[in-house]
């Protein structure tokens, strides 16, 4: 797997608790959407029993011109270095690596149910189909606590009321914490919120990619699995804590 030396450029807040990193993009550096980085911090002030490195999946879409990862920000050594570098800083990428990507087939149904900070490699793929005017038939189910914890929530409905195949379900299960306003669902992910959502209209088979905590993952693919979508028909990516 490659490795390349990265500058980062700056970060930025997506949410609240949430920030975005961006780095140059390493010369001859080609990925696809929905794969991830190992991040490795280069002689870092602290460290813990997890040392310097962790893996993210990437924001940016693969035409972009810079690489972007985004994170919760806990009160880790690793965040916290993170959180306090200066531009113009380097860090190692190994990468890229993984295979919660696209189907090869542009015409294959795709179903996206992303938990928090799991919408990222989403983000990745939605960019990537937008850009390439992808007649994909495409849904995300985005589940969070409130509109303000939700990372990239005003950019994905910008693209879900654009022309084209992508529809946008989000819900927000703890609204009473919230100062924002909201008019959508306000229900959990369960049984009776796929059964709404889910396409049930004949066709090729979706692909359902799951991403976010490991045990709303599991969750979710049992409740999938329930509903009668195939094993083979669902990709899991599960996000740790750092």
């Amino acid at each position: 797997m490659a490795i390349h030396v990265a500058t980062f450029l700056g970060a930025e807040p997506l949410a609240e608790g949430t920030r975005g990193f961006r780095f140059a993009k390493p010369e001859g550096f080609a990925f696809r959407a929905g794969q991830a980085v190992n991040v490795t911090l280069l002689e870092p002030p602290e460290t813990d029993g997890k040392g310097n490195s962790r893996t993210f999946s990437l924001v940016t879409a693969p035409h972009e011109a810079t690489l972007a990862i985004a994170t919760r920000m806990r009160d880790t050594a690793f965040k916290r270095v993170l959180g306090a570098l200066a531009p113009g800083t380097t860090v190692k990428l190994r990468g890229p690596m993984g295979t919660f990507t696209l189907p090869e087939d542009p015409a294959r149904p795709v179903v996206f149910l992303a938990g928090g900070i799991g919408i990222t490699p989403f983000v990745s793929m939605l960019r990537h189909e937008a850009k390439a005017g992808s007649a994909r038939p495409r849904l995300l189910l985005y589940s969070n606590r409130r509109p303000e914890d939700a990372p990239f929530l005003d950019e994905l409905q910008g693209l879900a009321g654009a022309s084209g195949p992508f529809r946008l379900v989000g819900t927000m299960t703890e609204m009473e914490r919230s100062a924002r306003e909201w008019t959508g669902e306000r229900a959990m992910v369960d049984a009776a919120f796929l059964a709404r959502h889910l396409p049930a209209d004949a066709g090729p088979a979706a692909v359902h990619y799951l991403a976010g905590p490991p045990a709303m993952v599991a969750a979710l693919r049992g409740l999938l699995k329930a509903s009668g979508v195939a094993d083979a028909d669902i990709r899991t990516d599960e996000f740790f804590g750092y």
